[in-house]
């Protein structure tokens, strides 16, 4: 067997262009295998299917088919996030322009971790993260794996600004890695503070910090997981800065909404926070990974320093070499910041702010949709892109096997929320292609599947 070609290189672009071709036409396949929003039959008979088509995972001889046949196969048993009937989660299909932007970041590899595997991206991500940042509000930001990484490094940051004494405070309506974030650090048990109607009431917060002696942090979330509601942050800000206490706040849903000037101003009190959570492969419409914790001091930073000669040694540094492992806490990062950028230079704010207004609208429109049939409960008006409803005296154990007969149909992909005490369906909307007639059609995919 010849040597095989590699991605970059004087070589890389003609292999690539055979490859791409063989890749292109395996989606397309794949696609139409599928016939709709994810596959029909449920795990064992998706798991069927990769087991065929995958055989000996390492054969003593290779197939150069194995390329067109997993890809194939992969395509078929996805949830696509550009069918207008895959609206479960914050899963948005990827623009074309940041997918082929990643492949360039994947073909020529560069590795963030010191400057001389990563000259020019890590130039990029350095002005790139400080223009997003500041158009929050802030000051500079790091690049991270998404929402989850990013509360992490908030909680790590205020840890080595405070000392080992802070206690976390968030609302009911938190999402669950701010948590789990506490916990991984060591941190005291967090206080959780009411959400009523899904949003953290300052007040219940101003009591909590009352009684609460040494140093705090509190998030705040702009965006919730299960409703897309937004807490309303300029009362929290108040209350933090009277107490003294540091303010994180999870945007990484609804800081998409800085793109749009239509919407922008939910986010009011969004600059007061210490740190802020972003997520562009939510509302940003990019590949995964596509996160940043943006920081309003940027001498919180210092906490991430490290040194290690092989990378970023004193000589070197001194030099004028610059210095890239105090920008994450991981060693090996991909340049992710290549396609938000490409994305943000193509389309501009104009451009980014349209598809936030037109998943918004639809939103309303859906919600709409909803409230004009009998058969049907809308929970509230939407804030963002997300609509949460059930059918009309359903069961809470109804409403769930509405959902799994869809998803094992392959029909629909909706998600599941508790609100108010009971289930509800929820859509995500984060096409900006779908049109007022898919979201029809769900609808009556969703009445057609509930028991009479």
């Amino acid at each position: 067997m010849s040597t095989p070609p590699l991605a970059s290189g004087p070589e890389g672009t003609l292999a690539l262009r055979a490859l791409l071709g063989v890749v292109l036409d395996a989606l397309a396949e794949g696609d139409r295998a599928r016939g709709g929003p994810l596959p029909a039959g449920g795990p064992g008979a998706v798991d069927a299917r990769v087991r065929d088509a995958l055989g000996d995972v390492l054969p003593e001889d290779g197939d150069p088919g194995a390329l067109a046949t997993l890809v194939r196969v992969l395509a078929e048993g996805a949830a696509d996030p550009a069918d207008p009937l895959c609206a479960a989660h914050l899963h948005c299909p990827p623009l074309a322009v940041a997918a082929a932007a990643d492949l360039a970041a994947t073909a020529l590899n560069p590795s963030l971790d010191s400057w001389d595997q990563a000259p020019a991206a890590s130039a990029l991500e350095a002005r790139v993260t400080r223009a997003l940042a500041r158009h929050a509000g802030l000051a500079d930001a790091l690049v991270t794996t998404g929402g989850t990484e990013s509360n992490q490094l908030a909680l790590l940051l205020a840890h080595e600004r405070h000392g080992p004494g802070l206690r976390l405070v968030h609302g009911a309506n938190a999402h669950h890695s701010l948590p789990r974030a506490a916990w991984l650090l060591g941190l005291p048990e967090p206080v959780v503070v009411p959400a009523p109607a899904g949003l953290l009431d300052p007040a219940a917060l101003d009591a909590a910090l009352t009684a609460l002696p040494g140093p705090v942090l509190v998030a705040a979330t702009a965006g919730t997981t299960d409703a897309g509601l937004i807490d309303p942050l300029p009362g929290i800000a108040a209350r933090c800065a009277a107490h003294g206490a540091r303010l994180h706040v999870d945007a990484a849903y609804g800081g998409g909404l800085l793109f749009s000037e239509r919407h922008r101003a939910k986010l009011a009190g969004l600059d007061a926070a210490d740190t802020v959570t972003l997520d562009l492969h939510k509302l940003g419409w990019q590949p995964v990974a596509a996160g940043l914790l943006a920081v309003r001091d940027p001498d919180d930073l210092a906490a991430l320093h490290q040194r290690a000669d092989y990378l970023n040694a004193d000589d070197d540094t001194g030099a004028g070499l610059p210095d890239l492992l105090g920008r994450s806490l991981r060693t090996s990062r991909r340049p992710d910041v290549l396609k938000i950028a490409v994305t943000l230079r193509t389309l501009g704010r104009g451009g980014l702010g349209a598809l936030v207004d037109r998943v918004c609208a639809l939103a309303e429109e859906f919600a709409g949709q909803v409230a004009a049939r009998p058969g049907l409960d809308l929970y509230a008006p939407p804030v963002i892109s997300t609509v949460l409803f059930r059918p009309a005296r359903a069961t809470d154990d109804a409403v769930a096997a509405v959902r799994r007969t869809l998803l094992a149909d392959g029909r629909a992909v909706l998600g599941r929320a508790r609100a108010d005490g009971r289930l509800w369906l929820k859509t995500t909307l984060l096409n900006p292609h779908t049109r007022p007639a898919d979201l029809a059609g769900l609808l009556d995919l969703v009445e057609g599947s509930t028991p009479r």
